[in-house]
């Protein structure tokens, strides 16, 4: 991928019945290990963003979406390092399947107000109000 091309990451709020959205933590090893984040992933070359999450949501909870219940809800534009972070946030309230952390620490449902005591990446603390005002 070329240096100066920004990454694009995919990230989606998991809502349950209760009006509870999904968090999960960032496991030991990688880049902000312990923080909770949206579930998701970065966009591979040829992949849609909606391919892409539909990928990560098997891989990281062992869950299957389909394209038509992702909702596009908000983004965030975040300098990482060298690179440039374009973050696309999606919204589901369906899903096969009961997520599972495969690659978390752990996983947690919260209401969208309790997500602002969460020690969150900065990319996705500005989202918090935006999905608040649309859960």
């Amino acid at each position: 991928m070329d240096k100066g091309a920004p990454l694009i990451v995919v990230g989606v709020a998991l809502v349950d019945g209760d009006g509870r959205i999904l968090v999960q933590q960032r496991p030991p090893g990688k880049a902000m290990a312990g923080l909770w984040e949206f579930p998701g992933g970065k966009v591979e070359r040829g992949e849609t963003p909606e391919a892409a999450l539909i990928r990560e949501l098997r891989e990281e909870l062992g869950i299957d979406v389909q394209q038509a219940c992702l909702a596009p809800a908000c983004f965030a534009s975040e300098a990482l390092g060298e690179r440039h972070m374009i973050l696309l946030v999606y919204i589901c309230r369906k899903w096969t399947g009961i997520p599972q952390p495969l690659e978390a620490t752990a996983l947690k449902w919260v209401r969208p107000v309790e997500l602002h005591g969460l020690d969150m990446p900065p990319a996705d603390k500005p989202l918090i109000g935006l999905l608040d005002a649309l859960v």
